[in-house]
C-alpha cells in the first residue's frame, strides 16, 4: 500500500510538473498545481484501491492519473477573451 501511495504520488506530481511547463499561460501559479496533481493523483488511487482491493498496481496508478489529470483540468482558464457581441447591439 506504502507503494502505490508513493507511486501515485510521483506520477501525480509529473502530471503536474507537465501541465505546469506545458501550459504556465493558463494556469496558476506552482505552488497551486503541483499540490493539486499531487492530491489529486492519491485520491484517485484511495478510490481506485478501495474499488479494486489489493494487487492492481497498474490500475490504481490509472485511476490515479486519471483523477489528478480531471482535477489538473479544473485549473486551466480560458485562452483569451471571448469576442462576442451582445444580442441587443
Amino acid at each position: 500500500m506504502l507503494l502505490e501511495a508513493l507511486s501515485s504520488a510521483i506520477l501525480g506530481l509529473a502530471l503536474a510538473w507537465a501541465a505546469a511547463h506545458r501550459l504556465p499561460h493558463r494556469l496558476p501559479t506552482r505552488s497551486l498545481v503541483l499540490p493539486t496533481g499531487v492530491a489529486g493523483a492519491l485520491f484517485g488511487a484511495f478510490i481506485t484501491h478501495t474499488a479494486l482491493g489489493f494487487g492492481n498496481l497498474f490500475l490504481i496508478l490509472i485511476g490515479a492519473a486519471a483523477v489528478s489529470a480531471a482535477s489538473l483540468s479544473l485549473l486551466v482558464r480560458p485562452a483569451g477573451r471571448l469576442h462576442r457581441h451582445s444580442a441587443t447591439a
